[in-house]
This record gives structure tokens, sequence and C-alpha cells, in this order.
């Protein structure tokens, strides 16, 4: 394994290899058959963990992982530096590992308004980066991804490192814990869509957009209409999240 060290924003990764591949709008590249997912785990203000990992349905492997902590002196020059930087970052990875898919962490809703409010911020730039380059994005709720990588939704930091040490086969644990979680979104896509191939589901990112515009639109056409059968027990309008 060869380490280098990236130090645009204060951004750190390790790779693997020199690898190259091609953008396929979330399709398996079809020139070795190995599907490549960029994972993120975005953070309202520690660091942003990043991984590339891809598979070709028997076996994974590590390109590259890495975190990115914006300096305090950056973010102190103007409101949306920092989320400049991640979105800078996260079309730098796009556009050199050409991944087939972007996995990302959805906001977890137990968190405060303003901690949940910084990290959609940050969120929504790599859904923007993504949307730029033609990337199809997969989200993953935090419980999701441990639950599917650790075998329970309740897994620690560590319990988490350790997976995915184990199966990727990596030489040394994967730090800090933010790359790790970023390295776990990405296993946690490839398992889903190994599931998904294997028994015929319909694509997660294809099918929300529709589910999306019929619950926004209902019956009369109109966007802020509530339909009378849309309603809970209580009579309250029922919400719908598409993730």
């Amino acid at each position: 394994m060869r380490a280098t060290k990236n130090w645009q924003g204060c951004a750190e990764g390790r790779r693997l290899g020199a690898m190259t591949g091609t953008i396929s709008s979330g399709r398996r590249n079809e020139k070795n058959g190995w599907l490549r997912v960029l994972g993120v785990d975005p953070a309202a203000t520690g660091p942003t963990g990043y991984g590339i990992v891809e598979s070709d349905g028997r076996r994974c492997r590590m390109l590259y992982y890495g975190a990115m902590k914006v300096a305090a002196k950056r973010q102190k020059e103007c409101a949306g530096a920092a989320l400049q930087d991640v979105h800078a970052r996260v079309c730098g990875l796009i556009e050199e590992f050409s991944p087939d898919a972007l996995a990302v962490e959805s906001v977890f809703t137990a968190l405060n308004m303003r901690t949940a409010l910084r990290l959609a911020e940050v969120r929504g730039v790599i859904l923007l980066a993504a949307a730029q380059h033609g990337v199809l994005v997969y989200s993953y709720a935090p419980r999701e991804v441990k639950a599917r990588v650790a075998g329970h939704g309740h897994a620690g930091k560590q319990q988490m490192q350790l997976m995915v040490r184990a199966l990727l086969s990596m030489n040394e644990t994967p730090e800090p814990s933010d790359a790790a979680d970023a390295l776990a979104v990405a296993l946690c896509h490839l398992q889903a869509e190994q599931v998904r191939q294997r028994f015929g589901l319909p694509d997660q990112a294809a099918s929300a957009k529709p589910r999306a515009l019929r619950a926004a639109i209902g019956s009369t056409g109109l966007p802020n209409e509530i339909r009378p059968g849309g309603t809970t027990r209580g009579g309250l309008p029922r919400i719908v999240s598409t993730r």
C-alpha cells in the first residue's frame, strides 16, 4: 500500500495503487466488471470522511480514503468557505476516480436543529457535486449502514473501524473514524446493490424522483394540496419520506 497525503483544505488520504474508470451513471463498469462507489460521511463541525471502494460481486477492495477538516482560519474568511472546500474535494475525487455511484449518509434526525441544518448544508454541496458530474446518489441512514456492515444498528466507532478493515482486507485500521464511516457507507451501498440485483428490486435512485413527485403533486396537480385520504388516524397529514 502506498500512502499519500493531500493538504488542500487539511485533507489527508490513503491510496491503494493507481486505478482508472469511467462514469457509467450508476451502472456496473462494463470494462472491468467492478462497481466503484464513492462513500461520503458529511459532518457539521468535524472532518468530512470519504472513501473509494469497488467490488466485482464477490470481493471488495479499498482504493482511497481520507478525511477533510477545514481549518478555523479558512472558515473565518467567509460563511461558505467550508462548503466550497467540501464541494471542491468531492468534485476532485469524482474526476480522479470516476465512481459509478455516490453513497452518502442521510441527516440524523435526533440532532438538534442547528447541527441538523449545518449537516444538511454540507450534504447539499455533496449532492450538487454529484449532479454536476452525472453520478447517481444513494442515501442511507446511519443505523442502516451500521446494521449492514457490523450486524446491528448500534455499533460503536471502534467496532465499525474493525469491521471495515476486515471486510476490505486492509493491513491497518482506517483512521480517522470519519474515513472509516465513509468506507462503511460505500460498503453499505455495495451490499444493497448486490441484494437489489439478486432479487430484481427497483433501483432506489431511479425510483426516488417519481415517488417524490407523486407525493408532492397529489391527485389534482396542486403542489401544496393535502389529500383527504393521505391522513393518519389522528387526522394529521401524513409525511412521506423518500430519503
